[in-house]
């Protein structure tokens, strides 16, 4: 676990909104963020920019972490609900993988674990390998 997340804290943007690894392993991985004042919208409200950037993180560590470097070629998210306090959690999960291709699924919850999002992505994944 601590090679990954070594490895992603090169990930400058989503280190600068406070995102943290929490586990990871190839075609898995779990990211955490809790909320400030400033992932408020103008509303109160979690913008959905942060929403997006967790889920996206926690898509890049689990595509990534079979060590070749996986690169995002399509992403969509689904908004349900809104939150304002808390801990947020996005979790990964590979639902298909071929030796060029690769789509996720990762839900978006609150600490109460009550589904915020949903973020599904397609990846492609290049034959240069990571350092871990």
């Amino acid at each position: 676990m601590d090679k990954y997340k070594q490895y992603f804290t090169g990930d400058k943007f989503a280190m600068s909104n406070g995102i943290e690894l929490i586990a990871c392993h190839p075609g898995y991985a779990k990211a955490q963020v809790t909320i400030e004042e400033r992932h408020l919208n103008g509303a109160g409200v979690v913008h959905g920019g942060l929403l997006f950037t967790l889920a996206d993180f926690s898509f890049a560590a689990a595509v990534n972490s079979y060590a070749l470097i996986t690169l995002s070629i399509n992403a969509n998210m689904s908004f349900f609900a809104k939150s304002t306090a808390g801990i947020l959690t996005a979790e990964a999960r590979e639902i298909f993988r071929s030796n060029k291709l690769c789509t996720c699924d990762i839900n978006v919850t609150d600490q109460e674990e009550q589904l915020l999002a949903n973020f599904k992505g397609t990846a492609y994944i290049t034959h240069k390998e990571i350092e871990f």
